[in-house]
């Protein structure tokens, strides 16, 4: 068995947790942005978000609300599905543009980590997102009010975001800690519309975060707690919300999961599946959510060994009957897969643009990245390419 999550005590080891952001959460919570914006010592917001919220109204909705309250603002909606570095250095020129103000992010997790890079290179003039890796010791960003509009990345919680290098084919991590948002503006009701696909994707999303900050070699008490109410939570509501995306309570309940999911994993990381799901986007442009499904249970079963209590934990947040053999990891593993099932969210690598000589580059990528150092059991390369062929 792996290092034990109760192995890391907060009284012996000792703990620094940053709180991560205000949060405003409910039902009707936007009609509160522009006292919210007001707090950060303005009365101007530049919103980042993309065209598919602006083609539903969400957009038009949000800009009614800053218009009531007298708040000038700006827009950039141009942002990307995988958002790249060009989408930063584009919204950041317009930001610029526009003078100062409070970055609203207004989406999914892309448009919220895009808006986390266009709020610091607005501080940086001279710096492009390519950049990421000498941004750290950057001067500070714009202050960013996040408003998610899909329950799943958590984004709004931390302060950077995954942005695609595309001439590169790699994922960078562009952030900083001014970058944080200030605010998380948490309303349900901006999530109604939610197709099932997309519900199904972010959610699961989810659930990774919540599993994989249990089983993080990162994990402490802290994240701990948040992780199994999350993984409780969006157990339990995600295939209710994914079923009938018309149910409030359960787009509230999960949008609230979704949140603290976010909080475990910045506090503890995450793991392999991220690892190759950042990889497996970066080559193919398989939407983040869908990339994570292709290989969850497959990474679980590798890990299971060195895992065991976090997946007991996992299996008794999901609240399921004690196993005949004492075997929760497997019990934890089955409820995963049945989740997963339910949603119709899991494809085979082939069906999503995966061909055989991607499978090395793709295992490469995913022990490259950083995440993957927080995994219980570390993988080889040959690791690796074992489990991508297994979801071949």
């Amino acid at each position: 068995m792996g290092e034990s999550l109760t192995s890391q005590p907060a009284g012996t080891n000792g703990l620094t947790i940053d709180p991560t952001c205000r949060i405003e959460f409910g039902p009707g919570r936007l009609a509160h942005l522009p006292e919210l914006i007001s707090s950060l010592g303005t009365d101007r917001a530049f919103v980042v978000t993309d065209r598919g919220l602006r083609a539903a109204g969400i957009v038009d909705q949000v800009l009614k609300v800053l218009d009531a309250a007298g708040v000038q603002h700006g827009v950039y909606d141009g942002v990307g599905a995988n958002p790249s570095t060009g989408n930063v250095d584009e919204g950041a020129a317009r930001a610029r543009a526009f003078g100062p103000a409070v970055v609203v992010a207004l989406g999914g997790g892309s448009v919220l980590d895009a808006a986390k890079g266009i709020s610091l290179l607005v501080g940086n003039a001279d710096a492009a997102a390519a950049d990421a890796d000498a941004l750290w010791d950057a001067l500070d960003g714009l202050p960013l009010i996040a408003i998610p509009t899909t329950s799943g990345t958590g984004a709004e919680t931390n302060g950077f975001g995954v942005i695609e290098d595309t001439p590169a084919c790699r994922k960078v991590y562009l952030g900083h800690p001014s970058v944080k948002p200030r605010i998380a503006l948490l309303d349900p009701e901006l999530t109604l519309g939610l197709p099932a696909r997309i519900t199904a994707a972010t959610g699961i999303d989810a659930l990774v975060h919540g599993i994989e900050s249990l089983a993080s070699r990162g994990a402490n008490p802290v994240s701990v707690a948040y992780a199994t109410q999350a993984v409780a939570m969006v157990g339990r509501w995600l295939p209710v919300a994914h079923h009938d995306g018309s149910d409030l309570e359960a787009r509230a309940q999960l949008m609230l999961g979704a949140h603290l999911a976010g909080q475990a994993l910045t506090l503890s990381g995450l793991g392999l599946v991220h690892g190759i799901g950042h990889a497996l986007t970066a080559h193919t442009g398989t939407p983040h959510g869908v990339a994570l499904a292709a290989v969850l249970e497959e990474v679980l079963e590798f890990s299971a060994p060195d895992a065991q209590e976090a997946y007991e934990l996992t299996a008794r947040a999901l609240r399921l009957d004690p196993p005949a053999d004492g075997d929760w990891a497997r019990a934890a593993i089955d409820a995963v897969r049945e989740i997963s099932g339910t949603l119709g969210i899991k494809q085979p690598l082939r069906e999503l643009g995966v061909r055989p000589d991607l499978l090395a580059p793709i295992a490469s990528g995913a022990l490259a990245d950083a995440v993957t150092r927080n995994a219980p059991r570390q993988p080889t390369e040959q690791d690796v390419l074992g489990i991508l062929e297994s979801a071949f």
